[in-house]
């Protein structure tokens, strides 16, 4: 990179937040595993006037998926486990599953499921498990909240149990639906540890990287430095300009202390500097935790022939697949660069992002809270003028 400009992306970026649409934002972008930039503007708290800082503490919601997945891909360079393992050799809660049917009217109207779920499965998202968040009004949707799934009050073993008494959504391994299968990864992590998930992150990748201000949550002498959390004025309009606070998502008191459940979907919080000193970690000449062959396989979509991301009532991703643990690019779409494929990403419902290009030696991370945000509009243009900036179209 022959003096690389970064002028348009800040200039982007500070529109972002000027037009309402994002409260702060912070940016690195890596070449290799070097750092060749960062950049900082807007507020952690627009009400107080507080500029946002690289030392800023972000809810990183599914951001957190790529910790789960590096402490799981751990686990398998030791040999504790394999891809296509049963999840009931290590969680007996999970096995002899029962699956919805097509066109089922009521939750009871179930079959066996004709294989186990596997770890492949739950690294993928095609475990038949669900969320109860993304397509409301359906069976899904109503038994998951009805059973309190998501229960900050309840740790990882419980939630198991929860887990074992509903219906897969599909067959295992015949469809792609986002979900709660993260979390039984922090379960399987767990019991193959012996230790709590998140003695294992923080003794196992927190300390070794230096992640001083990344935990499931914020100590009382650094709330302070907590952002504050915005949401768009219209969900179902993201190009509408303006912000509304919402810290009182994804529940009232959240973070403020340590809780049972240490959700490996989305349970962390973290900096821009700890999110940097991880994102290197998988990046050739950075902090290895994670063996190249590991990370080169992490990076292959494992989905089936067919099968691509798709979220309920939106069009199929089709350039997207999916690795162990992150999407996978396997395509161009005509909101991308064309130099995208063979990246892996993915991001927070709280508006976090990151993606690495392993075909190009580059990398992103943008921390920002809108809150149902990562999607939003923000996302492209920061990844076009990022790509642009470190010498790609």
């Amino acid at each position: 990179m022959a003096n690389p400009d970064f002028g348009a992306l800040h200039a982007a970026m500070q529109a972002q937040v000027d037009q309402q649409f994002l409260p702060g934002v912070s940016t690195a972008l890596f070449k290799g595993s070097h750092v060749v930039d960062t950049f900082c503007c807007g507020f952690a708290d627009k009400e107080a006037a507080i500029a946002l800082r690289e030392d800023h503490i972000f809810r990183m919601f599914s951001s957190t998926k790529l910790v789960t997945a590096c402490a799981v891909l751990m686990l398998f360079e030791e040999g504790h486990i394999r891809w296509d393992d049963p999840i009931e050799t290590y969680i007996p809660e999970l096995g002899s599953c029962q699956v919805l049917k097509a066109g089922a009217t009521r939750i009871d109207e179930v079959e066996p499921a004709r294989t186990s779920i596997t770890i492949r499965h739950l690294m993928t998202h095609t475990s038949g498990l669900s969320y109860g968040i993304f397509d409301p009004g359906t069976l899904m949707f109503d038994a998951y909240n009805k059973a309190d799934v998501m229960d900050p009050g309840k740790s990882l073993r419980e939630m198991m149990t929860t887990l074992s008494a509903l219906p897969l959504s599909f067959q295992p391994g015949t469809q792609w639906e986002y979900s709660v299968a993260t979390d039984v990864l922090g379960r399987l992590v767990e019991v193959i540890s012996g230790q709590s998930f998140g003695e294992f992150l923080a003794e196992r990748i927190f300390a070794p990287l230096g992640m001083v201000d990344t935990d499931f949550w914020v100590a009382k002498d650094k709330v302070e430095r907590l952002c504050a959390l915005y949401v768009g004025v219209d969900l179902l309009d993201p190009t509408k300009p303006g912000l509304l606070r919402a810290d009182d998502k994804p529940f009232p008191g959240a973070y403020l202390s340590r809780l049972p459940r240490e959700s490996g979907g989305g349970g962390l919080v973290s900096t821009l500097g700890d999110t940097v000193r991880f994102i290197q970690s998988f990046l050739p000449g950075g902090p290895a935790l994670l063996k190249p062959a590991t990370i080169e396989l992490m990076c292959q979509n494992q989905l089936a022939a067919g099968l691509c991301v798709q979220f309920p009532n939106m069009p199929r991703f089709e350039t997207k697949g999916f690795g162990l643990g992150s999407s996978v690019s396997i395509g161009t779409s005509a909101w991308e660069p064309a130099e995208v494929v063979g990246e892996v990403g993915w991001g927070g419902l709280a508006g976090t992002i990151w993606w690495i290009n392993p075909r190009i030696g580059i990398a992103g991370v943008l921390m920002t809270q809108r809150y149902f945000g990562f999607g939003n509009p923000y996302s492209f243009v920061f990844k076009a003028q990022a790509y642009k900036a470190l010498g790609f179209n």
